[in-house]
Parts: structure tokens; sequence; C-alpha cells
């Protein structure tokens, strides 16, 4: 399938030209220490000792110190969302590049492991050569007690940096490894505990460069590296080249060999550079702080942000329970608002002291109702034991209406809400959303919202593809379509919005039990959208228009969605990918 550019600029572009930014700032950092110290006068008897292991390992450091850097900055939600909502970001492809947050925090993550497995490596070969390359002519550069120290166990644990670094390595292993999918889906807990550790590795990093072991030399004009230093040739006996007989006869005692050349360092410009003083060395000034410490800073703000935001729990006003174990609940917040597509982290210390999980509204709170509410999937241990806290009766799985019963429900905590690409499902003149099972909740808002009104909004055309694995998930937002199909005709647009219900995996033919639902069962299909086939015809029904496509659901869909999103067709339609992820 022949690749449209400008619908793969439209989609790919501005996150490959971030991308490459990213990677180019990367490598110049990397190359800019490495020649640093490689080439740095500074460095000149430091790197005689350790090598290309200097080298690596300073510029290894670089680009963690920038990594760590620009970890954090995704993470900061409230900022996301702020750029996002109040318009400071004012194009829509810049406002895109932020739903991309994640996938860069994870980049990140891999570049800060990566370069880790440098780093370390590079300083064992640096231990080594301390202990192997023991400088007895200048003490004080040394790491190492003496020549050939055995005890490198000595120098990379009882040191501050090796003892750091062994319990940094430890945390990122542990960090890394629960952050793995199937991890994160089998057990969050643990990837949510492991997860928060980064505080712990920012400490231990802040300490890491505390320790001073590598040193550079301070006095380069009164003691150029290499130079030759008379007094001294004279008091230890040494032997001096040719260059230097005439100009210093009294301090030659021994020819100097004829095959072995002048080092480079005696002569600059045809002139002999001669010592006035011993070299003295430093230990370099910290700078990862400067590095680290904006950022950490903002997200600490944030969260102390957030933590006050969220301290009062809200008020539940309803909890109904769903076919095919899904859970909705209404609540009720002073000054709450939130947009269409946005999501919020729910905290019920009952079922957990320290563990959230994000949830996406499907109700937002308007100008004639305050009530907001989601819809959760009991899928494991924390929506299992929220249920059974909320629910009189936890098998009640058939039931619809709410439970009136007065009882008093456990305390819970709203933390948000944040920003989601679905915010931009409004922002098109036409948007196609395709949801998979429970990843409709997004698209509920949008159509909580369009039910409210929608003619204040720049959507004119909505196409509501939904594909559920069995009937009775239809029912959970049965009655909303029904609303929004009725009201848009009393309106005469009944092409307002477009349904389509795919049912995946049934027997024979089925229907939404209801006869209020008989406008939906006319949109029931049996099997899987052929996807070609409609990104066709909504091409051919909207030519030469830019379509928002959104998506829900299974990777499998998501990504034949995307590829069909960059591909050519015939109309001059151009369709913008848009994405949720669950996990």
């Amino acid at each position: 399938m022949a690749l449209s550019w400008r619908s793969w600029l439209a989609n790919e572009g501005s996150k490959h030209l971030f991308l490459f930014f990213w990677l180019s700032l990367n490598v110049w950092l990397f190359g800019k220490t490495f020649l640093l110290y490689n080439q740095g006068l500074q460095y000149y008897y430091l790197h005689q000792m350790l090598g290309l292991g200097l080298c690596v390992s300073r510029a290894s450091a670089s680009v963690l110190n920038l990594n760590c850097c620009l970890v954090l900055l995704p993470m900061c939600r409230v900022l996301l969302a702020f750029l996002r909502g109040s318009q400071k970001v004012a194009s829509k492809k810049t406002r895109r590049l932020l739903d991309k947050s994640k996938t860069f925090h994870v980049t990140c993550g891999v570049t800060i492991c990566i370069f880790s497995v440098l780093h370390v490596a590079a300083h064992l070969v640096n231990a080594l050569n301390f202990s192997e390359n023991y400088n007895e002519e200048f003490v004080t550069i040394n790491a190492a007690n003496y020549r050939g120290e055995v005890s490198q166990l000595y120098l990379m644990s009882f040191l501050v940096p090796g003892l750091t670094g062994v319990i940094m390595v430890l945390v990122l292993f542990l960090m890394c490894t629960a952050s793995t999918y199937a991890i994160r889906v089998s057990n969050y807990d643990i990837f949510w505990y492991t997860h928060n550790l980064f505080f712990v590795f920012y400490m231990l990093l802040m300490l890491h460069v505390s320790g001073g072991v590598l040193k550079y030399q301070t006095n380069l004009e009164e003691h150029p590296p290499g130079c030759f230093n008379p007094n001294k040739t004279l008091r230890q006996n040494l032997t001096v080249p040719k260059a230097f007989e005439e100009l210093f006869p009294d301090y030659t005692t021994e020819p100097f060999p004829e095959d072995l050349p002048v080092p480079e360092p005696f002569v600059q410009n045809s002139f002999m550079r001669v010592c006035s003083e011993e070299p003295k060395f430093q230990s370099h000034f910290p700078e990862t702080w400067l590095w680290i410490s904006g950022p950490l800073c903002l997200y600490c703000v944030e969260r102390l942000y957030r933590y006050i935001r969220s301290n009062k729990p809200v008020t539940i006003t309803s909890v109904i329970s769903h076919p095919s174990n899904v859970l909705e609940v209404r609540m009720m917040k002073d000054d709450f608002e939130a947009r269409p597509g946005q999501y919020v982290i729910l905290h019920c210390p009952r079922v957990s002291a320290l563990e959230s999980h994000p949830f996406t509204l499907t109700m937002c709170p308007t100008d004639t109702k305050a009530t907001f509410g989601v819809h959760l999937k009991v899928v494991g241990d924390w929506t299992e034991r929220f249920r059974d806290l909320l629910l009189l009766h936890s098998n009640q799985d058939t039931e619809i209406l709410p439970i009136f019963q007065q009882r008093r429900y456990p305390k819970l905590y709203v933390d948000g809400p944040f920003g989601s690409p679905f915010e931009e499902a409004l922002n098109y003149e036409v948007s196609l959303c395709v949801a998979g099972g429970i990843g409709v909740t997004p698209f509920a808002s949008v159509l909580n919202t369009l039910l409210d009104g929608w003619k204040s909004y720049k959507l004119r055309r909505l196409y509501f593809i939904w594909v559920c694995r069995d009937i009775e998930s239809f029912r959970w937002f049965a009655d909303l379509l029904c609303m929004l199909h009725n009201k848009l005709w009393q309106e005469n647009r009944p092409d307002y919005i477009n349904i389509q219900l795919y049912l995946s995996q049934t027997d024979g033919i089925q229907k939404i039990i209801g006869e209020k639902y008989q406008a939906l069962n006319s949109r029931l299909l049996i099997g899987r959208p052929r996807w070609k086939l409609l990104f066709d015809d909504i091409a051919k029904c909207n030519r030469r228009k830019t379509i928002g496509v959104f998506c829900c659901g299974p990777n499998k869909i998501s990504k034949t969605l995307h590829k069909l999103s960059n591909s050519s067709n015939s109309y001059g339609t151009r369709f913008e990918y848009n994405k949720e992820s669950f996990s």
C-alpha cells in the first residue's frame, strides 16, 4: 500500500522531528564530552592513567544527566493538561505531540538503562587502571593507595561513588524489570511500588557525584601538561632529550635515547614548554544537580499541588453495576471542572493505602449538573476490592439501576483531571472514534457532551465504531446512544453521528433486548469491521477534509488504523491518528 507523504507527515512528522532533535542532542553531548576528556589539557595526566575508560564514563554520564532531567517532565501531568487546555500551545500538531509524553518517558528510561550499563562498565575499567597505572610522580591524582592494589572492591564499594552507584544500579534494575508489560498487567502493584523508588534513585544520584574521585589540573599556565621540569630532572637524576641539552647542559646527566621521540606537549610552535611548579589537582564541582534539580523540584511541587487539590473526598451519589463486570461510579466534588476525553486518578484508602489508578471520565460536569462519573472494569485485585466495598452484594452483575439503599460509601479521593488525546475529538470537523470493549469510556464523555449541546463545537460529523465480544457489553452505553440518536433526529440532524456496532463473537443473530433499543439493533453488525472499506467510504464522503482518528482498544486494531491513516487515497482526504492505551 502506497504511503501518502502528506498523511505520514501529519501523523508522524512532528514526532519524528522531535525524536531526531532529542537524538542529536544526545549524540552531540556524548561526542563533546568524549573529546573534552580525550584532548583537554586539564585531563592530560588523568587520561594517561585511565585512557578510553575515562572518556566513555564521562560521556555516558553527560547523556545520563540529560535524560534524568528529561524523564520527569512527561510525568508532570498538571503542566501538560494546562498547556493543552489553556491553548498556550496553539498548534494542533504540537498539542498532539504532548500526547506522546508517555512514549518519550519510556524512551528516556530505556536510554538511562543503556547508558547506565555503559557507565558502569567504563568505571570498572577505570578502577582497574587506577590500580595498574598508579602515578608515583603525582600522588594526589590517584584513587588507589599503591600500584597493583588488589582491593578493587574497596574502590568500587566503599567509596561514595561506588557504593551509591551499586545501589542505583539495583534500583534501576527493579524499576526496569517491573515496568515490562507482563508485570504491569499481571501485578500492577509491583510496577507501582518499584516505580516510586525513583525518589531514592535521585537522592543517590545527588550523592553519587560528591565523591571527587576524578580530578583535573588547575594550574595549566604554571605547569603545561607534559612540560619539562629541569629542577626535578636534576633532583631525580633523569635523562632529558637532546632538544634540551643546549639550553640546560648542567641538568643533563645521560643522553636521551635517540629512538624515543620527544613528547608533543614538550614543544609547541617550535618553543620548549618549561614547568615553573608541580601540577595541582582538584575534584570536579558536581554538575548533576544543575541538570536534575529543576525538573525534580517542578515534579515535587506538582505532586504537592495534586495532594492539596485531592485531599478532600468526593461525594459518591450512585453506584451502578453493569453487565460483564463493569461498575459505574457517579460522584460530586466542589469546584471540579473537566473536559470531555480527560481522565482522573482514583484513590480509596480502604482498598489500598498507597495505590491509585487512572480512569477515563465517562461523564463530565456541566453548567446544569455537577455530577461526573467513571466506568471501570473489574479485572484485578484493586477493582475487585473496590467493587466489594461499593456494592452490598458483589454478585449483582446484572443490576442496571442505581443502588438506592442507604449505606455509607468508603472515602474516595479524586486527583485530576488530566489531559488525553481524546480532548481533540471535538476540535475536528469530522472525527472517527473507534472503541474496543471497555475502550469506549473515553468516547462516552464526548457523547454525553454532545447530548447537552453540539452546536458550540467545531465537530459536524462523528463516526462512532464500537466492537465488542458479547451483546451485553453494548448495554453499558445503550441508553446514552439512543438518547443522542433521538435528540439528533428531533433536531433534523440524523447524519451528525454514524453509529456502527460490531459483535465479533456470536453463534447467531442477536440483538440488544429492549423496545427502546431498536435504533441500535438496526446498526448492530455481526463480525469484525472491514477497515479498508470503511476508510475508503469515509474518505469518499469527506473529500479533501482532515479527519481525526481516535482509537482506544486492542493493539491489533490500533496498528491497523494507524497504518490506514498513513495510507493514501484518491479523494484528497487526510486522516490524523490519535490513540489511547490501556497500559
